[in-house]
């Protein structure tokens, strides 16, 4: 087993062991590795499986000893992640990309896996309200993980908490006079992201949302990841009201790994 050391930012992959790895969910899983890297909420890292490719994860464990990222296996590259065992090697560079803020008077809204990029700033802020949803209870993660934090739990089908959506429970509880909310985060669907932005701007809330791309290099380079005049990898993928309220292809539009723009249906379909 490798011995814990130091994880320096490195835009060259690091081939690590990973030391554990934890079924979260339905084809969700999370890989742990003994080793201390410097990291912010809401940054990513590139993970590279030889022959195979490289994408971003969010860094959605993190302490001075060890870190993890969490995926579910819905194309090729996360299947041949899921096919990992203990003492497996990735390789891994980064981190990457900007972090959220640390407000209090928090209220953060996750769709499934999503909860994963919101999971390590969960951790850094004081008793914030946690809204989280996904389709059914076995897509739901990090449920040990967060059972004594503040959290309404929904699902589409009614199988755990409540039966709805996320975005009917943030726009309740903004509504409520007395509620103190002082900034929103989320990550989840672009889809929920979007209305979570247009509920948030009715009220007068400040939100940051961790938006996903293609993702090639990390560093802006290739500029797969572009959100109109954004590179998501630099400039995000954390953005705030102010920029996502000029960002026409927000809610709308994605890059393929080709460079061409389609529309959220045909991104998401091709992973």
């Amino acid at each position: 087993m490798q011995n814990q050391t130091e994880l320096c930012k490195s835009d060259i992959p690091r081939m690590l062991e990973i030391a554990n790895i934890v079924q979260e969910g339905k084809s969700q899983k999370s890989f742990f590795f003994k080793h201390s890297i410097g990291c912010k909420p809401g940054q990513f890292v590139m993970i590279w499986i030889p022959g195979i490719d490289e994408k971003p994860m969010a860094v959605s464990y993190w302490n001075k000893k060890e870190f993890a990222f969490t995926s579910q296996a819905v194309g090729k590259f996360t299947n041949a992640l899921d096919k990992l065992k203990k003492g497996d090697k990735l390789g891994i560079r980064g981190p990457y990309g900007n972090s959220f803020s640390i407000k209090n008077d928090a209220c953060i809204v996750a769709g499934g896996v999503g909860l994963s990029s919101l999971s390590t700033l969960i951790d850094a802020l004081k008793n914030p309200l946690l809204i989280y949803g996904a389709r059914s209870r076995e897509h739901l993660i990090y449920l040990k993980r967060y059972k004594n934090k503040n959290i309404v739990i929904s699902t589409d089908d009614g199988s755990f908490g409540r039966k709805g959506f996320t975005t009917d429970i943030l726009a309740e509880f903004l509504g409520n006079q007395k509620n103190k909310v002082e900034i929103v985060y989320t990550c989840g669907p672009e889809i929920m992201m979007k209305k979570v932005f247009e509920i948030c701007q009715r009220q007068g809330v400040k939100l940051e949302a961790s938006l996903e791309r293609m993702m090639k290099c990390g560093f802006g380079v290739c500029g797969a990841c572009m959100v109109n005049d954004k590179i998501a990898c630099i400039d995000g993928p954390i953005f705030n009201s102010r920029q996502l309220a000029k960002m026409l292809d927000f809610g709308s539009f994605a890059r393929l790994k080709s460079g061409r723009k389609v529309s959220l249906n045909e991104y998401h379909s091709a992973h």
